[in-house]
């Protein structure tokens, strides 16, 4: 296997620089990488089609007319449109999400999602396989494929370390900020590239080839080499590496078919998993040369401590890793230590608003802040969606059940000292029948051996804290748009669709480590799981799950993850600069809620960090000398990982907010007026006059300030991008987004926000890879209609499509027809 980091880093001196004031990090051992979509584009003008002149008013309907005149010259290629797909009440827009099939076998990352309003096809986004020829694809061709994306993506980490490695200067004093992010490459390397030669070697091993029933072998050896690359456990390791012939015969697998849906498989006892693996069969696009070809796998979903994994494994031997998606999602390693009023229970905690404890003091809050998103209060769900024994259920199973406890409808929060993956009988408060959670939270400094025991005898006020901040995230979270249908976390759904039965889990207090916090988000319908950590970067030991940025942070990576592409599809954010928006959008709706009408710069985890700066390169500012960081920012080296991507973008997009907030002012309180009685929701100070169409129908509400309105923007966005989306699909996803809320009336100060840090118009990457390699080009140029005197114009000639090489056409045209034609459609985006 392959140590080159490790030796390149002895060579070079650093191991000493690395190890330095590491205070015990946890580093959650992680796959993440996937091959390139060169082909995928996104359309962001209105697209008219002579099929929507016979469509039905059903916009699913229009939806698969549309995709059958957009794929009718695919040979052998089917579509389904997925039951994810749904209406947005808010704006009136259907996402519909469409998944693609050749010869009957689903493509996985084969996506068209289609945004459509009132008929019209608002944008859509395109990664469907297109053959190099017009006939028919063969299916042989994707079993024999030789491509290796692993392979290829262990290569060019390869290069980037070597590259970096001879920029370090060991006697600069930046040596330490150069070598963290060689560090960082170290463990992508260690992690990800340790056993890409094992399929090749193992292929070769008569014991590992050697089974009785040839479906099981392939299903239970392709796993088995998956998991092995997988386990953080090197014992595990060896013994798959040394006997792969006693887990096959234990890795039992098990055939369902149904009538409607593929056929798919579930594998018990595979090594390091804790539940039956689920699969199925599948193509993946993998690109050959200058086109895309297809690989036959077996796509696995894989649950394990630290973990839960989408991966596709090649179903022939060799069995290669071809693409992986980690639904877990951390929080960075710091480089340095670093209902009515009478009613509801009552908390004393960190009120909303105060980040952490260096900012402000406990009080007492109420609960079941909107009763919009929260009906039955925080503290009360069905026995019917009831994870508890059957035991406690009645006959009526729909009866409601009201805990005196952190478990209810939404969030169920507890301690989980052990790190484990047991939760349901975990230790929570109980404040009796009160409901008065009022618990002493005064550690003190001890000696260091004592400080995990002095910091465990609060947590009755921890776990209450992280019940009522996840709590009022879900509220807030679901009045922007993040209801059941669009995929959000809740046990039961009120008969307003979605699927149920996913409430957050939050561990606090997580003893699987210090000095992080991880969100893992599966398709709708499965629980979502938030872990939280204790910090040693200070004594007393300070709480992760009282800095509620950390926390927030967490909660939306289950948001984008769910909106973006789907609620059923959980795997288009998992690398690259899609993965580092996953990062950039929790930490920008975190740096959104704390701040206040006299701006300030923030810092993200600072406070649990013990360091000003906090977890990130730099603070969040307008101020270029504060944080310098623009599109072009990417490039540079320590800006692989998502975490860095992440900070980049949402930089960006604090500066885009800001310029909302200089046009339309600021409110205080983000959270929009509660519900009346009859279920209609007042303007207040929060929203503009309503509006109605010509027929009589309501608008979408609009939010009157720059903070309220940059926060609907970016959520919207997110339903409106593509799956996999790059900086460029968000940017143009959130100006839709605004063209269908308001008739594009911020047009220009979008611009100019993106533009402000290197997303203008004239923006540009050549040979962009999926983790986030490129050449990148700052753009400051705006669109025609909005340039103002002296600023730079933009090409003269319309740039290759997105700037990703792929020839599309989803950027310039739209660009220069909305400079001249914004009046002309603009009456289809407001009806």
């Amino acid at each position: 296997m392959r140590r080159l980091f490790v030796a390149a880093l002895a060579a070079a001196g650093l191991a000493g620089t690395l190890a330095h004031d590491s205070h015990n990090v946890s580093r959650r051992k992680t796959l993440s990488f996937g091959p390139v979509h060169p082909h995928a584009s996104y359309h962001t003008n209105p697209v008219y089609h002579t099929s929507l002149l016979r469509a039905s008013e059903d916009p699913l309907d229009v939806a698969r007319l549309f995709v059958e005149d957009l794929v009718r010259d695919i040979r052998g290629s089917d579509f389904v449109v997925r039951k994810d797909s749904y209406t947005d009440e808010a704006t009136g827009i259907t996402h519909a999400y469409v998944r693609q099939y050749i010869n009957g076998i689903e493509v996985a990352d084969g996506d068209i999602n289609v945004n459509i309003k009132d008929g019209v096809v608002l944008s859509y986004g395109d990664s469907f396989f297109r053959p190099k020829t017009t006939t028919t694809f063969n299916v042989a061709d994707a079993v024999s494929s030789k491509v290796d994306p692993h392979a290829d993506y262990c290569r060019t980490l390869e290069d980037e370390i070597a590259s970096q490695l001879r920029q370090v200067d060991r006697t600069s004093r930046k040596a330490p900020v150069e070598a963290s992010a060689l560090e960082q490459l170290s463990y992508l390397y260690e992690w990800n590239c340790n056993f890409v030669d094992a399929p090749d070697i193992m292929a070769q091993d008569i014991e590992f080839s050697a089974a009785e029933d040839v479906a099981s072998r392939d299903i239970s050896r392709a796993l088995l080499q998956f998991m092995l690359a997988a386990t953080p456990s090197e014992d595990l390791q060896q013994e798959i590496m040394d006997d792969p012939s006693k887990f096959i015969p234990k890795m039992h697998v098990s055939f369902e078919h149904h009538m409607s849906e593929q056929p798919f498989f579930t594998i018990e006892n595979a090594p390091d998993a804790v539940n039956p693996v689920k699969g199925r069969l599948a193509f993946i696009q993998v690109p050959e040369g200058n086109s895309t070809t297809l690989q036959l796998v077996f796509k696995f979903e894989v649950e394990m401590k630290d973990n839960w994994y989408e991966a596709a494994v090649s179903a022939e031997a060799p069995h290669r890793i071809i693409s992986v998606v980690d639904w877990a999602s951390d929080s960075p390693v710091p480089v340095a230590p670093v209902p009515k009023d009478s009613e509801g229970a009552t908390y004393n905690v960190f009120a909303w608003g105060i980040n952490d404890p260096s900012v402000g003091e406990r009080s007492i809050q109420k609960e079941n802040f909107d009763a919009l998103a929260s009906p039955l209060g925080w503290h009360a769900l069905p026995y019917a969606n009831d994870p508890h024994s059957e035991s406690v259920r009645p006959k009526d199973a729909s009866k409601i059940r009201n805990t005196t406890t952190t478990w209810g409808n939404n969030v169920f929060a507890h301690e989980d000292w052990e790190g484990r993956n047991n939760w349901v009988n975990n230790y929570r408060p109980d404040a009796g029948s009160s409901k008065a959670f009022d618990f002493k939270y005064s550690p003190k400094k001890t000696d260091t051996t004592d400080a995990l025991e002095e910091a465990q005898k609060y947590i009755n006020a921890t776990v209450t804290q992280l019940f009522y901040t996840s709590n009022l995230v879900h509220d807030l979270f679901y009045r922007y748009g993040f209801n059941e249908v669009s995929g959000n976390f809740q046990q039961h759904n009120f008969g307003r669709g979605g699927q149920e039965n996913d409430a957050v889990i939050a561990n606090a207090q997580d003893g699987s480590g210090y000095n992080n916090a991880n969100f893992m988000t599966p398709p709708d319908g499965q629980n979502g799981r938030c872990r939280m950590y204790l910090w040693n970067t200070a004594n007393p030991y300070r709480d992760g799950d009282l800095e509620a940025g950390i926390v927030i942070h967490e909660l939306a990576h289950g948001l984008s993850t769910r909106l973006t592409g789907g609620p059923a599809n959980s795997g288009c954010l998992g690398w690259g600069e899609a993965g580092g928006m996953g990062e950039g959008w929790g930490d920008f709706l975190a740096t959104t809620i704390r701040s206040n009408k006299n701006y300030s710069d923030y810092a993200m985890g600072s406070w649990a960090a013990n360091r000003d700066n906090g977890i990130r390169n730099y603070p969040y500012s307008l101020n270029e000398t504060v944080n310098p960081s623009t599109y072009q920012t990417l490039d540079k080296p320590g800006y692989w990982g998502v975490h860095a991507i992440g900070e980049v973008w949402a930089q960006i997009l604090w500066v885009v907010s800001q310029k909302l907030i200089e046009k339309h002012g600021f409110v205080d309180d983000l959270f929009p007026p509660k519900p009346l009685e009859d279920g209609t929701i007042p303007e207040g100070d929060f929203y503009r006059k309503a509006e109605f169409t010509a027929d009589g129908k309501p608008k979408p509400l609009v939010p009157k300030h720059g903070n309220s309105l940059i926060f609907q923007l970016v959520l919207d966005g997110m339903k409106l991008q593509p799956c996999r989306p790059s900086f460029f699909d968000a940017r143009d996803a959130i100006i839709a987004a605004d063209q269908a809320l308001t008739g594009g009336e911020n047009l220009c100060e979008l611009w100019e926000g993106f533009a402000a840090r290197g997303l203008g118009v004239d923006a540009a990457v050549k040979n962009r890879t999926p983790w986030g390699g490129g050449v990148r080009t700052n753009g400051h140029a705006l669109p025609k209609q909005c340039k103002k005197a002296g600023e730079p114009e933009p090409p003269t000639e319309p740039a290759p499509g997105d700037g990703d090489d792929d020839g599309d056409d989803d950027d310039w045209p739209w660009l220069q027809w909305v400079v001249e034609k914004t009046a002309v459609f603009s009456w289809s985006w407001r009806l």
